[in-house]
């Protein structure tokens, strides 16, 4: 696409209206921007603060917070513009810088998730050896080796959507631009999906691989606690977290996995799953529903208001 950049945009269709303002759409995505937003500056500030949260749990969930803000930034911005003003159009420039940072921060949200689940494991199947696994180190390791390879990940692939050509429609079918939805109206599509399909399959599977595994050992090591009030809470704890997977791996799976087919139409509907949704659930589940949490949220609060 480099001998277009110069000359022609690129046109977002989904959640667009031919031109007419939708402030009350407008309103919605703001609102999941914000409360996601505000929410997961709250997990830092906290975590941040309050000495007892310094430990590998709370360092990962530190980093989660903040993948959660910039993940949506990338697109809802944007897509809140484009419902207030009318004006549907992105440069090439823009589609690719925006295609690059998308892909990378849903990278490293995938990669962030599997590591806090093995996290757990550790604590709960290890709890012996759990400051031996997961040191400060180790969890401050993995973290940039999650970014790391998130980043370099997206610089290949947005590489090689870089080098195909549009034929024909300048219109993409979603409101971002998403990797698939700008190979869909190019010319040449087979290498490049085949791309895409090994890329999700290996990073996802290896991912969700790691998140289930974990959390079956999880609930086999609960089954074992005498205490039902205890066996009872960890499960909810477990239920929580695997809504949001079902949720984040679903949306991708569909969106990514499955062959082009007339069911495209509905892509925009599930991206708002793992663009917006997910990133605003996560402070609510990891965190606002941990009990550390909530007690260093209040222990913050009174100082602050006395």
């Amino acid at each position: 696409m480099e001998n277009q950049t110069q000359s022609k945009c690129l046109y977002f269709l989904a959640f667009y209206n031919n031109g007419q303002k939708t402030p009350i759409n407008s309103i919605v995505f703001f609102l999941i921007y914000v409360i996601g937003g505000l929410g997961n500056l709250i997990i830092i500030i906290v975590i941040y603060l309050d000495s007892h949260l310094h430990t590998p749990m709370y360092c990962f969930l530190c980093a989660l917070a903040f993948e959660d803000i910039c993940y949506p930034t990338v697109t809802l911005p944007k897509l809140i513009d484009i419902l207030l003003s009318g004006n549907n159009s992105i440069t090439f420039i823009q589609c690719f810088t925006q295609m690059y940072f998308f892909v990378a921060f849903a990278g490293v949200e995938i990669m962030l998730l599997s590591s806090m689940a093995y996290d757990r494991y550790v604590a709960i199947c290890k709890p012996l050896k759990y400051h031996q696994i997961m040191s400060r180190r180790a969890c401050v390791l993995v973290i940039v080796v999650n970014w790391g390879f998130g980043f370099v990940n997206s610089a290949l692939l947005t590489s090689l959507a870089s080098k195909l050509s549009i034929c024909g429609s300048d219109k993409i079918k979603q409101f971002f631009c998403d990797i698939k939805a700008v190979a869909d109206i190019s010319c040449d599509t087979t290498t490049f999906y085949n791309s895409i399909y090994i890329d999700i399959f290996s990073l996802g599977l290896l991912t969700f691989s790691i998140n289930v595994i974990s959390y079956i050992n999880i609930i086999r090591n609960i089954l074992h606690i005498k205490s039902k009030h205890g066996r009872q809470k960890t499960f909810s704890t477990c239920t929580s977290h695997f809504t949001v997977l079902i949720i984040l791996y679903g949306s991708v799976f569909w969106m990514y996995m499955r062959p082009p087919s007339k069911s495209e139409n509905l892509d925009p509907i599930f991206s708002v799953f793992y663009v917006a949704v997910t990133p605003m659930l996560n402070p609510l589940i990891y965190s606002l529903r941990n009990i550390k949490v909530k007690n260093a949220l209040i222990r913050i609060a009174r100082k602050w208001l006395v």
